[in-house]
């Protein structure tokens, strides 16, 4: 019999084999494209000594195609739990050197066991995608596996913080859990997702096209929308997610961390005083404005290069996390579109799903006219806003600082959306439309009727602006809370979401509405 002295060199000596994965040799080939290992993402991601993992004897069951000589400890995927700040995280990590990293049942398995520990214990779920698909060899178990995970995506969405990173390729079925999670990050160069890959698609439409050009980190972050940022390197990606973790609470009941700061709560930001330009079509950047009120500057933007015409991301006013939502003057004069309603209504459904605060700021000069948005369907899309706004149930306070037109006054978090508190500063315009189109309207008959078209024309435009692009109509209705001087509007902010911390709002009790998709 054994000792337990053998007994337990045999254990390391299986630990050590495990943690090898497919073998040095094709460890050393990954390293060689510049990609780090399952177990190297891990190190980087948790805290020095935190991480706890499961199952790493399990193998996969296979016995076709010769696979039942081909055993890998671990079975291409490497889960567990640990902590990243001090705070506790589920992940799994697939790991390109066992089989590709390919999904078996057994691999499929590893990954449900965590993400419902995770959702019953209360804790975020990291998945950290690095994988060749579908093991072809297990056939429809591989496929019973991904669908298996699919479903846990949605049960605990909402539930707890879902977080995908996209490390390596990621094709086929394999796309549908990261793009059912919260947040997903892909590195540039060196990452790709698609649905059907290049062969593929050369064989049905006859195009060319590279997996960079198909579905890599640029693609996603600018034109599908798909991710909410492209890294530049691993260790980018890594630091990315952690700051987004850093403004999550662990699950649907929590709320973030406070983190102290010696910002303070009175601080003046005189330089907004001056950042509206005299010209109303002049443009400026509505970051300077978050970065002015923020706790010390500090912003996380997520889809940054997606739909620049709205700007979403998360930052802290008085240590408290909140999500911001802002017009983007610097692009399409801030304008509404398809693509940057679906971009802010997502964000403010993940806010509200985690007892988020949303802060709003608007320079909305309406909806971007236009076949092509017609077609596109900016009805629908732009809905979904309204939706989103509308059903979130958390802290809602809004600054407008110019334009604020049209139906999109209606959207952006007005008061008739339950808004909570809005403020606007004194250079708003708040109204139906602009004094051009307005007075065209209006004064048409007058103006062909007058000896001087031009200068009749002139002079409504500047009735109309003087009686209605101004904030105090609103005001005088108490659609809007308060005009402020724009250097207090970081006190202003924090003052409200500390007024509405103990909030309590619901909606009606039904399964589930029905958003405009």
């Amino acid at each position: 019999m054994a000792t337990m002295e053998e007994r337990l060199d045999e254990l390391m000596k299986k630990r050590a084999e495990a943690r090898l994965g497919g073998g040095q040799a094709r460890i050393d080939k990954h390293h060689a494209k510049g990609r780090l290992t399952a177990r190297e993402r891990i190190e980087l991601l948790l805290d020095e000594g935190s991480f706890e993992e499961f199952d790493m004897f399990k193998k996969h069951r296979c016995q076709n195609f010769g696979m039942e000589k081909t055993q890998i400890l671990s079975d291409g995927v490497v889960t567990g739990y640990g902590t990243v700040d001090g705070r506790t995280v589920y992940l799994y990590s697939q790991d390109f050197t066992s089989h590709g990293g390919s999904l078996s049942e057994t691999h499929a398995e590893k990954i449900c066991k965590v993400m419902d520990m995770a959702a019953k214990n209360g804790h975020p779920l990291i998945g950290m995608n690095d994988s060749g698909g579908a093991r072809i060899q297990e056939g429809i178990e591989a496929l019973k596996g991904y669908s298996e995970i699919f479903l846990k995506n949605v049960m605990y969405s909402g539930v707890v913080p879902q977080i995908s990173a996209i490390f390596g390729p990621c094709a086929g079925g394999a796309v549908y859990s990261p793009a059912l999670t919260d947040f997903t990050v892909m590195v540039k160069n060196n990452s790709y997702m698609f649905l059907t890959g290049p062969k593929v698609v050369k064989t049905v439409t006859h195009e060319d096209v590279t997996p960079e050009q198909l579905g890599g980190a640029s693609v996603h972050g600018t034109k599908s929308g798909v991710i909410h940022y492209g890294a530049d390197s691993e260790v980018d990606a890594i630091n990315y997610i952690k700051s987004i973790l850093e403004h999550m609470p662990s699950n649907n009941v929590e709320h973030a961390p406070i983190v102290p700061t010696n910002d303070p709560v009175d601080r003046a930001t005189p330089v907004l005083s001056q950042i509206i330009p005299d010209n109303p079509n002049q443009a400026y950047d509505i970051k300077e404005v978050i970065t002015n009120t923020v706790d010390d500057g500090r912003f996380v933007e997520t889809q940054p290069e997606y739909a620049p015409n709205i700007v979403v991301g998360f930052a802290r006013y008085g240590g408290k996390a909140v999500g911001i939502v802002a017009n983007q003057p610097k692009f399409l004069a801030g304008v509404l579109d398809s693509n940057a309603s679906c971009k802010a209504a997502r964000f403010i459904r993940t806010c509200d799903c985690f007892n988020i605060p949303i802060v709003t700021f608007v320079d909305v000069p309406g909806f971007l006219p236009g076949t092509a948005q017609e077609y596109m369907g900016v009805i629908r899309h732009g809905a979904k806003l309204m939706y989103a706004y509308a059903e979130a149930t958390v802290p809602k306070v809004t600054i407008i600082t110019r334009k604020n037109y049209g139906g999109a006054y209606c959207v952006m978090s007005s008061k008739h959306l339950r808004g909570d508190i809005n403020y606007a500063w004194p250079t708003a315009e708040i109204a139906v439309m602009g004094e051009k189109g307005a007075s065209e309207i209006l004064f048409a008959r007058g103006a062909k009727a007058s000896e001087d078209p031009a200068k009749y024309t002139a002079e409504k435009e500047e009735e109309y602006k003087e009686a209605f692009l101004n904030p105090y109509r609103a005001a005088e209705r108490g659609y809007i809370d308060d005009i402020i001087d724009p250097a207090k509007t970081r006190f202003k902010i924090i003052k409200s979401l500390e007024m509405l911390k103990n909030k309590r709002d619901t909606n009606p009790m039904k399964k589930h509405g029905n958003i405009p998709l």
